[in-house]
């Protein structure tokens, strides 16, 4: 007990400033409100992850999956669904549910895959006393492969209706309780390791474990839940206050501070030599947001007093083109469920040139470059094409035939 409360509490501490000056109504300026409750988020996303992970000591089936699913995001979306349910009153914040949604799936895959392959392979490579050229994945992540691959072709309905629709938003969250469904069914039973905090608290006796675990989960979804307007807020002050652009602030920032948690744990893993476990369980984020993070947004907006559909300006539309062009050239990567070194810099550094080349001509021109890379890899492996596409659609999803090793190290050593 002992050791496993201290960072806990340590976070709980670093998130009290910004609830006592929620609950007081103390007005911040925007760029000490942006350090306030940006800790505060980043605090209680790392108290409410280590909640969902303890859970699963005492949780199981789909039902539990389907809730904590839910509850580990609530970190990523709280801002997102904040500005898209303050754009259903006010159409300026379309332009802010957008940069956060768009930004929040690109550094996850562009940003989070990267690193964590780049340094499961330095580490693999070390252990095995030879150069490692890629982490080899488990089977079972074809079936999140294709929900991946299913939910970006139908996120290109959006650039081509110029608008994210209930209907679709509708489609999305159909599809992410399918995803729960398939994933809660499988026959894999393999227990996922704990690391840190998760860990000791998980090993406690149930007694005392189940009453922690709980009040953790309370006490960093009501600090979220209480940061997350004040802390968009702040984002959107600090780039006037700045001189910055506000769509790149939210667009960046926040998803960065939501998404530190999940990028450490995947991170510790790939340190330990859990390279699958690593990249899988940010395989399986991105599914998750690419099909509940979308498709709340409408629902969002709808309820924020919009009508049934978010219409997008030219840039929005650029931005959710080139997030879905980056998806498809990751799922085009991943088909033959080998993530190559070659690969990550790929992501990474078309990820960091987005930066050095902003505007409409630097999103087409990057969006055609993902689009011609993944069209390339889908002709190379489209023997393993069709059995990703269909994989969420069968009991027992056909395996493809194997590619060729070229000398290919499994990093699960």
């Amino acid at each position: 007990m002992r050791k496993a409360l201290p960072p806990v509490l340590g976070c709980l501490l670093v998130a009290v400033p910004a609830l006592v000056s929620r609950l007081l109504g103390v007005q911040l300026a925007p760029q000490l409100g942006l350090l306030v409750f940006g800790a505060g988020v980043v605090a209680a996303s790392f108290v409410l992850a280590w909640a969902a992970e303890s859970a699963e000591a005492d949780i199981s089936g789909g039902l539990a999956i389907a809730i904590l699913a839910v509850i580990a995001v609530l970190p990523e979306y709280a801002v997102d669904l904040y500005f898209a349910y303050t754009a259903g009153h006010n159409p300026e914040y379309v332009q802010y549910a957008a940069a956060n949604m768009t930004g929040s799936n690109r550094l996850l895959l562009g940003l989070g895959w990267s690193a964590v392959v780049v340094v499961s392979l330095i580490v693999a490579s070390r252990r095995a006393g030879k150069p490692v050229s890629a982490i080899v994945l488990d089977s079972r992540y074809r079936l999140e492969l294709g929900f991946l691959l299913v939910a970006s072709l139908l996120a290109l309905i959006v650039p081509l209706t110029g608008r994210i629709h209930l209907v679709f938003g509708l489609m999305m969250l159909g599809l992410f309780v399918y995803y729960l469904v398939r994933v809660s069914g499988g026959d894999d039973d393999e227990t996922e390791e704990l690391v840190g905090p998760a860990a000791r608290i998980a090993a406690l006796p149930a007694r005392t474990r189940r009453p922690v675990v709980i009040a953790m989960f309370v006490g960093a979804a009501v600090a979220i839940l209480l940061c997350a307007e004040p802390f968009a807020e702040s984002l959107i002050g600090s780039g006037e206050a700045l001189g910055v652009d506000r769509f790149l602030l939210v667009q960046w920032l926040a998803p960065l501070a939501s998404e530190a948690p999940e990028f450490i744990v995947a991170l510790i893993f790939a340190i330990r030599g859990r390279a699958g476990m690593a990249i899988g369980m940010l395989i399986s984020a991105k599914v998750n947001q690419w099909t509940l993070l979308v498709g709340s947004l409408p629902v969002a907006y709808l309820l924020g007093g919009g009508d049934s559909a978010m219409v997008l300006d030219a840039r929005q539309v650029e931005e959710i083109v080139l997030t879905a062009a980056q998806t498809l050239m990751g799922v085009a990567i991943l088909l033959t469920l080998r993530f190559r070194l070659w690969a990550a810099l790929a992501l990474f550094g078309l990820f960091a040139v987005q930066f050095a080349i902003p505007g409409t001509q630097g999103r087409l021109l990057l969006s055609a470059v993902y689009l011609a890379v993944a069209a390339v890899l889908f002709v190379v492996h489209r023997r393993q094409l069709w059995p990703t596409l269909s994989a969420p659609f069968r009991r027992r999803p056909v395996e493809a035939p194997a590619a060729p090793q070229r000398d290919l190290v499994d990093v699960e050593l």
